[in-house]
């Protein structure tokens, strides 16, 4: 039964290849809103089956199982290729200049995944952490322009190799209870928002920035905190 628990949870974190295989399609099929929601229940497991693993020790029975090299392809499958997928689709990029942008990301975001300090150890993502599919809602509802959604995603990419400390909502300590909160609303906010594509009021889009905007700000304030600590020899 142990051994049956962890593979369920290794199956649970591998399903969201099939959730991203699911959003290709809907955005091949021009239904943008249904690939938004596959991306919203690709973070709705990508949120718990971390919590999942740890409480059924999941490492410990599966050992020749390594769960987070499951997680990272998974990741860069919802959180990058298929938001990305999403606006060179929908032609919210430049014309001639699309598969120019997306590579930029796409290749950007590939070092973000696979540098040995991408998560350390006290918790925190290094550089700008992929959250590429947040990034592409919020272009793709505010109707931004091409040229400018092609300089946001230019100027994060190089976000991706400032090694600076983000918060890791789930596992840094401090104000976790919070942070975990303020998500859960604002996640309830977004599928909200999502079910009113392509229509979403420009007051509830900018309202929803709360928590992009705590986020950053806490990631912030607690990488200056561990600067001097991480500078000590």
């Amino acid at each position: 039964m142990n051994h049956l628990s962890a593979w369920l949870v290794h199956i649970y974190t591998a399903s969201g290849a099939v959730v991203a295989f699911l959003g290709v399609v809907a955005v091949l099929s021009s239904n943008y809103r249904a690939a938004f929601l596959w991306m919203l229940v690709a973070m709705a497991v990508d949120a718990t089956d971390g919590l999942c693993a740890r409480a059924l020790r999941v490492k410990e029975r599966l050992p020749h199982i390594d769960g987070a090299r499951i997680d990272d392809t998974v990741d860069y499958l919802t959180f990058v290729f298929l938001p990305m997928l999403l606006l060179y689709h929908a032609g919210a990029l430049p014309a001639g200049w699309g598969i120019a942008i997306v590579s930029i990301v796409l290749l950007a975001s590939m070092y973000g995944f696979v540098a040995s300090d991408a998560k350390t150890d006290d918790h925190f993502f290094t550089g700008f952490p992929s959250y590429w599919n947040i990034v592409a809602f919020y272009l793709y509802a505010g109707s931004l322009s091409p040229a400018v959604n092609a300089a946001i995603l230019v100027v994060l990419s190089m976000l991706v190799f400032w090694r600076v400390g983000y918060v890791y909502p789930s596992r840094t300590e401090t104000l976790r209870t919070l942070t975990i909160v303020l998500g859960i609303a604002w996640a309830l906010t977004l599928l909200a928002m999502i079910l009113m594509l392509p229509d979403v009021p420009l007051w509830l889009l900018g309202a929803s920035l709360f928590y992009p905007v705590y986020y950053v700000a806490l990631s912030a304030a607690l990488n200056a905190r561990r600067r001097p600590a991480l500078a000590r020899p």
